[in-house]
């Protein structure tokens, strides 16, 4: 695998791009309107960046060319503040809000969108966990501008979960040992954090600049799909850590146990947009490539009956996911705003309403892939247009966690009332 891609030569050329990227974009970034920032000032922003995404994604893929200055420049467009409170210098926008943005990158680009979703993930906690440990810190990072990346997850043998990487008292600090993996936009980020166990045993986070002496974000994530999300390890050999970059939290304290809803609802946007792609791609190759067949009755695609009923399949597939999306983000939006006596049971309902849309929004990503092929004939399937990166990227992602879980732990809910399960899955 490493050696395959050049992991740790090309991995330090990219890191020495991404530190560039990060000076340019610090000196290009827009001051604050007075007002703060909109949500329609800000799609507006994103708008060419996205088009200039959309445009090279299969090119990038082929190269392996992550797009580091795009992504800066999404930062630098507030991007990450469109679910922030107004009174916290964000748009204000709702989960819907969010969400739909996201589709919107993911259609461009679901790499792109996958190596966000750390710095999203953070950007939900501000906005809705005012207990959030160091929050005026991490706020005013997101407001410069700042990315994130972080993962609990390790490739030891050991079972899902378990944690082998060990912070260890130095002097008035730690020192941070183990290597991380599934370290999702770690090459893009400021900030990574993480998983680790002390000196008692137990599992606490830190979190570190990825500029600091033993922090070695790798490029070697070699999944069919998701190749440009900068999703692999990430090297930790004698870390620095201060006191206050170590974070111990009690999971009882939190409002309800489904924290991991947000975090779902991401890869199910992600599931829409790639669908939404799809439809793109269709549409494109029939108008542009494709012939009919010797013996269609249509002298264009266009025209072609079963060609229309193909993209006509494939856009109700695209409508469907981001369909199943957006209820799904009107139920957390419910949940943001249920009193505490109500919160526990808005968070279940706002858990399986989550699951279900994951559901169908990847049933509906991997079909739609499946059928773009269908629009033309042999070349359709030519490397240059690279139409199968669609449904690769659409598998990769269903893959975080196996959907029919979901729909046994929906149908539980339904007939039982079950609660789901608060693994952080849900």
């Amino acid at each position: 695998m490493t050696e395959t891609l050049g992991t740790t030569d090309r991995s330090t050329d990219r890191i020495a791009s991404h530190t560039a990227d990060r000076v340019i974009a610090a000196t290009t970034r827009p001051a604050a309107s007075p007002g703060g920032p909109t949500i329609a000032g800000i799609r507006a922003s994103i708008a060419p960046v996205l088009s200039g995404l959309a445009a090279t994604a299969r090119d990038r893929e082929g190269t392996r060319d992550h797009p580091f200055a795009e992504v800066r420049a999404l930062a630098s467009a507030r991007l990450l503040l469109i679910g922030v409170a107004a009174e916290d210098g964000g748009a204000g926008g709702t989960v819907r809000d969010i969400v739909e943005a996201v589709i919107e990158v993911a259609r461009a680009d679901s790499n792109v969108a996958q190596a966000l979703r750390s710095s999203f993930l953070t950007a939900n906690q501000v906005a809705t966990r005012t207990d959030l440990p160091h929050r005026n810190r991490t706020l005013g990072r997101l407001l410069d501008g700042d990315l994130f990346a972080g993962t609990g997850n390790e490739r030891t043998g050991g079972a899902s979960g378990s944690v082998t990487t060990t912070l260890r008292r130095d002097g008035t600090g730690y020192l941070l040992n183990g290597t991380k993996y599934y370290s999702t936009g770690a090459l893009h980020a400021d900030w990574f954090s993480g998983t680790a166990l002390d000196v008692d045993g137990k599992v606490v986070r830190f979190e570190v600049p990825t500029d600091r002496e033993g922090v070695e974000p790798l490029d070697d994530f070699d999944a069919v799909g998701q190749r440009l999300t900068a999703s692999g390890s990430t090297r930790l050999t004698d870390v620095r850590v201060t006191e206050d970059e170590v974070i111990r939290t009690d999971p009882a304290a939190l409002r309800h146990p489904w924290q991991g809803s947000f975090a779902q609802l991401y890869l199910a946007s992600v599931q829409a947009g790639i669908a939404a792609a799809v439809l793109d791609d269709a549409v494109w190759f029939t108008r542009a490539k494709a012939r009919p067949i010797k013996h269609s009755t249509a002298d264009r695609s266009v025209d072609d009956p079963y060609v229309r009923h193909v993209v006509g399949q494939i856009g109700a597939r695209a409508h469907a996911a981001r369909a199943s999306v957006v209820l799904a983000a009107e139920a957390l939006e419910r949940v943001r705003r249920a009193p505490d006596a109500e919160v526990r049971a808005a968070g279940a309902d706002g858990a399986v309403s989550v699951a279900q849309g994951q559901y169908v929004a990847i049933e509906s990503a991997l079909k739609a892939a499946e059928l773009l092929f269908d629009v033309g004939g042999g070349s359709a399937t030519s490397r240059e247009y690279a139409l199968d990166r669609h449904w690769r990227n659409a598998r990769t992602v269903a893959n975080h966690n196996p959907r029919d879980w979901k729909a046994a732990a929906a149908g539980a809910y339904h007939l039982t009332g079950e609660d789901p399960p608060t693994t952080g899955l849900f």
